[in-house]
Formats: structure tokens, C-alpha cells, sequence
């Protein structure tokens, strides 16, 4: 068993069967749940389900996925989650700005991400995304525009005083930024760099580079 596969198992914690709770609109910004239809062990079909509940950052909780079979707790694992399904295992993980994976990996095939409710904020971005394409594509775009000009104006402005640092200066010399924005907006690229990046965990879409650079 590879390390990462043995620490998620250490992770894992027995359901207490309780029931899935149905989908608040007022859950919106504070929780995620996806579904997922496998092939039983005896030819039926299975309904999981991943609810992750983000408000335990509120009183300093560790977030935890939980997993549901036909609508009974069955798991439940510290993130990054990894539950043993049939015929591959379910993969959760969490970005500062929301899910950034919730993928089923069957063994020996390619991962697929699982389906967003359609109450929850991932399903109302996916159905956006279904009913205007083009628009969606726009707003996908911008997000990523957002994120390279707030990361690489703050990564210029950056450089200039780690640049005179005695032990950096000694070793490649001074660098002068050539731009210096009025702190307004660095506040307003630093509130669109947010939502930009929020607006892409919507759609499970995460870049080490430009999401984690933009916190």
C-alpha cells in the first residue's frame, strides 16, 4: 500500500448511520455534496454520496468528508479523504477556496469527478455552465486573467523589497519594480484574485501556481 493510501486509511473513521440530511438553500457558501452512482457487488446499482461541511474552519475544526450509502452514514475521514468503494475509491480534497477534488478513481481506469448536487453551489455553477456555454467559457477565462494579472503585479511589487535583503542583494543585486499601484488596488486585485480563485474551485479546477499563489 503506497504511503499516501496508508496515511488516508489512518484517517478513516466507521459511519453511525445516521441519515443525509436534504440540501439547505442558506448551505450554500458552507457545504458541498456530490453524488456518485457504482455497479454493486451483486448487480445492483449504489448511490454515494460526499457531503463536506466547509463551516468547521469557522470555530477552528478540522474539515471532514462524509461519505453515504443510499442516504445511511457510512464513513467519514479527515482531508484529503480517500473511501474504499466498489471498484475503485473516492478522493476528496479541500483548497482554501473550496473543493478541489472529489473524483472517483476505479481501479485501473481514469479518475471522473463526481456529480454536484444540484441545490449546492457546484451544481448551480455546472448548470450554468450546461445552459450558456459561451458564457461560461467568458467567466472561466476572466477568472484565470484575474488570477495571472493579480499574481504577477503582486509577484513584480514583491520582488523590489526582497530584492534588498543584504544576503539576496549580494548574490543577484537590486531589482526596482517598475510598477507601484496605489494600495486600493492592490485591494481590489487581491478581492478579484479571491473570487477568481473561488469561482474555479466551483468547478473543481485548481493550479498550484495560480490558485495557492493567489491566497
Amino acid at each position: 500500500m503506497a504511503w499516501k493510501e496508508w496515511a488516508a486509511s489512518r484517517r478513516l473513521k466507521p459511519g453511525d448511520g445516521r441519515e443525509l440530511q436534504r440540501f439547505r438553500w442558506w448551505q450554500l457558501p458552507f457545504r458541498s455534496l456530490f453524488w456518485l452512482r457504482l455497479p454493486g457487488s451483486h448487480g445492483q446499482e449504489c448511490l454515494y454520496a460526499v457531503d463536506v461541511r466547509h463551516w468547521a474552519r469557522l470555530d477552528d475544526s478540522r474539515i471532514r468528508a462524509h461519505l453515504f450509502l443510499e442516504g445511511r452514514h457510512l464513513a467519514e475521514s479527515k482531508l484529503p479523504a480517500l473511501f474504499p468503494v466498489d471498484g475503485g475509491v473516492i478522493e476528496v480534497e479541500m483548497s482554501n477556496y473550496g473543493i478541489r477534488r472529489c473524483h472517483y478513481r476505479p481501479s485501473g481506469g481514469r479518475p471522473s469527478q463526481l456529480a454536484p448536487d444540484a441545490a449546492s453551489a457546484e451544481g448551480w455553477r455546472a448548470r450554468f455552465g450546461a445552459r450558456h456555454p459561451g458564457l461560461s467559457r467568458a467567466v472561466a477565462a476572466g477568472s484565470v486573467l484575474l488570477l495571472v494579472i493579480g499574481v504577477g503585479l503582486n509577484l513584480l511589487q514583491l520582488a523590489e523589497p526582497v530584492s534588498q535583503i543584504p544576503p539576496v542583494m549580494q548574490r543577484v543585486g537590486t531589482f526596482e519594480s517598475p510598477i507601484h499601484l496605489p494600495i486600493w488596488l492592490n485591494i481590489a486585485l487581491g478581492g478579484g484574485a479571491v473570487l477568481a480563485s473561488m469561482e474555479r474551485a466551483l468547478r473543481l479546477r485548481y493550479s498550484s501556481l495560480l490558485d495557492a499563489a493567489g491566497r
